[in-house]
């Protein structure tokens, strides 16, 4: 207990020590302030799209650098919004993973809430007849089965269906423009389409929103009324602690950039019986088991060695809260590592995810859910899977991904930004 409660507060500490750092005039590169798609309308460099009855897609993430939320801007803009479109965790990012969301009326605003996670988790035509426009501004974390993604292609395919504009305010990626990570998913006979599994391109993709909104828009047989408000500042090797904006958690669990970089690897443990965090104050940044004993888990060498990451054992008890209703292993004291972000440009957390589920395969009190079959269904391929059953090693596993990532790189040219 005490520990998991020491984290949670070193980790914060870090959070907030990290975005004021970037903001100070140090003189190198994370001076530079990045200014989103928002930013630019509120500074009226953007013409706000007053006159028409707009949809807004937003949660608590969608904040002006000084940290007003774009409801508030947009209507002090004079911009008549008309209802809001709240994703999974909700208009205020609070709901838990996979917790379904009802419509409703926000209670700040007063505005009507329209659920893109629950009944339907794509705009109805009866939620668009009467909006001449949708604006939409989440904070991705730049990796496929993050959900934000899915509701971005779905929103956008809603808004050609019926004849709207779709703005889309751009945010960073905050793992960066230039990092292309992990497999693309398998054809639909093999693996169906599903909420996780939507985006195309390698599970990190490296397109910001803004830019996967104009990838998949320029493939639609009937394109949608697209405009995307680009960033000033941003550059595709800035991880965001390079941008000099504060950390908004845009779901309960992702709670620092330093989990954002973990969380594409760390994720993966989802899919076992291991604990990747959830309940307690680092979500993806620990992991661990009542069965786990650290000290066996690389008796002959190194714990770990991945590029921009270090690992120290610790225990933590994962508690139940509103974040994580569920979490595994709760009340149970769990032995394990904590995750340290030791360089973000060099971090490779697909490779960790990788290194660790294989490694934790051999231990025994270690399972996968469903057989296999829930990394199956998260990285959209059952190859990975495959080929973690059969023993095969990690730089091989990575290797296989090498073709699909030179022909990805080649294939989004037309639609990056930056």
């Amino acid at each position: 207990m005490t520990h998991r409660i020491v984290a949670s507060v070193v980790l914060l500490g870090v959070a907030v020590l990290g975005s004021w750092a970037c903001s100070t005039d140090s003189g190198d590169r994370r001076t530079v302030a990045v200014r989103v798609g928002l930013d630019r309308i509120v500074s009226a460099e953007i013409p706000p799209p007053v006159g028409r009855r707009i949809g807004l897609i937003a949660h608590a993430a969608s904040v002006t650098a000084d940290g007003r939320h774009a409801i508030d801007v947009l209507r002090s803009a004079g911009v008549n919004v008309a209802k809001v479109f709240a994703p999974e965790h909700g208009l205020r990012s609070r709901a838990a993973a996979g917790e379904h969301i009802v419509d409703g009326r926000d209670p700040v605003s007063g505005l009507p809430v329209v659920s893109l996670y629950g009944k339907s988790r794509k705009p109805r035509a009866e939620d668009l007849a009467d909006l001449d426009a949708l604006i939409f501004d989440l904070q991705g974390a730049g990796v496929r089965f993050y959900t934000y993604v899915s509701t971005l292609i779905l929103s956008l395919e809603a808004a050609a269906e019926a004849d709207i504009e779709f703005i889309v305010l751009d945010r960073p990626n905050p793992l960066g423009g230039e990092r292309v990570e992990g497999p693309v998913s398998a054809p639909r006979n093999i693996v169906p389409a599903s909420f996780v599994n939507l985006a195309p391109g390698p599970l990190v993709h490296g397109l910001t929103l803004g830019e996967m909104a104009r990838y998949v828009n320029q493939r639609l047989d009937k394109p949608a009324r697209l405009q995307v408000i680009s960033m000033t500042g941003w550059r595709r090797s800035m991880t965001w602690n390079d941008t000099g904006r504060a950390w908004v958690s845009p779901s309960p669990n992702l709670r620092s950039p330093e989990s954002a970089i973990a969380y594409p690897g760390m994720a993966l443990l989802e899919a076992t019986n291991v604990s990747e965090g959830r309940g307690t104050g680092s979500p993806f940044l620990v992991f661990g088991a009542p069965w786990f004993d650290p000290t066996e888990f690389d008796p002959t060498g190194p714990i770990l060695e991945v590029p921009g990451f270090r690992l120290t054992p610790t225990e933590f008890t994962p508690l139940a809260g509103e974040a994580a209703p569920r979490p595994k292993h709760v009340d149970q004291l769990c032995r394990g590592f904590q995750i340290e972000v030791t360089d973000p440009e060099k971090a490779q957390s697909y490779r960790l995810g990788l290194e660790l589920v294989a490694r934790l395969a051999r231990q025994e009190g270690f399972s996968w859910r469903r057989d296999g079959r829930a990394l199956t269904w998260l990285l959209g391929t059952p190859a990975v899977f495959e080929a973690l059953a059969s023993r095969r090693s990690v730089v091989e596993i990575l290797a296989a991904d090498a073709a699909d990532h030179a022909r990805w790189r080649s294939e989004r040219r037309t639609a990056l930004l930056y």
